[in-house]
C-alpha cells in the first residue's frame, strides 16, 4: 500500500519506523515546521523529520493544510492511505476524502474518552487506572471519527505520564500496522463513537502545574505524575519556584493548614487538604533536579501560598 504519513513528535516516530520496516511504501512525510529551541533559538527538526531525512523520504512542512498547493501535492503523490499520528493539524475535507482507503489516525486514549492534544497526561492527572490506544477513521471534527481498533493498558499507581506515553507510542505503532493490514483485507468493522461518553484532553499549559495544597493528597500526587516530564507541577516557596517531580502519600496526623511544611530531618512533608505528602524529587529555580535526601542537606524551604 502507498502511504503518506503525517506526524511530528516522538510519539509519531514509533509508528513511522514500524511502517518503514513493513512492506508498505511511505511516499512522503508531513510534519510541523522546524521550531526555534533554547537560548539561541536555533531551529530544530521534529523527530519525525530527522528520521525521514535519514531514510530519504520526502518531507513536507506546510504552515497550513488548507492551501491549494497541499491538495495538489497529495494528489500528485497518489497515496492509497494517509496515516496520521500526533501531527498537530486538522485535515481539511478535500484531503480526508482523497485516499481510497481514507485517513486513519492513532490516538493515545480509549476513545471517546480524552479527545484532544494531551490524552495521556489527562488520564494520569484524573487518576485513571487504565488507558490505551485507538485507531479511527478521521473526520472533520477532532478525534470524532469511527473507531477501528483499540488496545488497552493499565496505568500503575506510581507511573508518570512520560512512562505511559512511551508505552502507548509503541502500542500505537503496532496497532496502526494491524489496522492497515485488516483494512487491506476488508476485515474492519468501524464503530461510531458514543457521544454520551466523550471527554476532552486540552493542551497543557505551564500555569496549570501550580499546586493547590487544599486539594486531596491523591489529587496533588496525580497532578505531579501527570505533568512529569512536562510541564512539571510546582509550588512557590521562600526561595523561588520549586518544581516537584515525585511525591508519595504520608501518614502523619496533622491539623496544620494546607501548604505547611512539616519539619523532618530526613524528608520534606507538606500538609494537603486531607493529609500529607512526602516530596521525593524536586528542583529549585535555577538549580539542578535533586533527590529529596540530597536536597534537604542544604535547603530549608517554606511554601508561599
Amino acid at each position: 500500500m502507498k502511504i503518506v504519513f503525517m506526524g511530528t513528535p516522538d510519539f509519531a516516530l514509533h509508528s513511522l519506523k514500524k511502517l518503514v520496516e513493513s512492506p508498505h511504501e511511505i511516499c512522503a512525510v508531513f510534519c510541523q515546521p522546524d521550531k526555534p529551541v533554547g537560548r539561541n533559538q536555533k531551529l530544530q527538526k521534529p523527530p519525525v523529520k530527522e528520521f525521514a531525512d535519514e531514510q530519504g523520504i520526502p518531507v513536507f512542512q506546510p504552515e497550513s493544510l488548507k492551501l491549494d498547493m497541499v491538495k495538489n501535492c497529495i494528489e500528485a503523490l497518489e497515496p492509497d492511505l494517509i496515516a496520521v499520528v500526533a501531527y498537530g493539524k486538522m485535515l481539511p475535507k478535500a484531503i480526508l476524502d482523497y485516499p481510497r482507503y481514507g485517513c486513519i489516525n492513532v490516538h493515545g486514549s480509549l476513545l471517546p474518552k480524552y479527545r484532544g492534544s494531551a490524552p495521556v497526561h489527562w488520564a494520569v492527572i484524573n487518576g485513571e487506572t487504565k488507558t490505551g490506544v485507538t485507531t479511527m477513521y478521521m473526520a472533520e471534527e477532532m478525534d470524532a471519527g469511527d473507531i477501528l481498533l483499540t488496545k488497552e493498558t493499565p496505568i500503575g499507581e506510581t507511573e508518570i505520564a512520560g512512562d505511559v506515553y512511551d508505552r502507548l507510542a509503541e502500542m500505537g505503532a503496532d496497532l496502526l500496522l494491524e489496522t492497515i493490514e485488516k483494512l487491506e483485507a476488508g476485515a474492519l468493522n468501524p464503530v461510531p463513537q458514543d457521544a454520551a461518553q466523550v471527554s476532552f484532553a486540552p493542551m497543557l499549559k505551564k500555569e496549570m502545574g501550580k499546586i493547590d495544597w487544599t486539594k486531596t493528597s491523591e489529587e496533588i500526587i496525580n497532578l505531579i505524575r501527570g505533568l512529569n516530564p512536562w510541564p512539571v507541577a510546582y509550588t512557590n516557596t521562600n526561595k523561588g519556584i520549586m518544581k516537584i517531580y515525585r511525591a508519595e502519600k504520608e501518614q502523619i496526623p496533622s491539623d496544620l493548614p494546607p501548604g505547611t511544611v512539616i519539619e523532618n530531618p530526613t524528608s520534606l512533608i507538606v500538609k494537603t487538604g486531607d493529609g500529607c505528602i512526602s516530596l521525593k524529587e524536586v528542583q529549585l529555580q535555577g538549580k539542578r533536579k535533586m533527590d529529596i535526601v540530597d536536597f534537604i542537606r542544604g535547603n530549608t524551604v517554606s511554601i508561599v501560598l
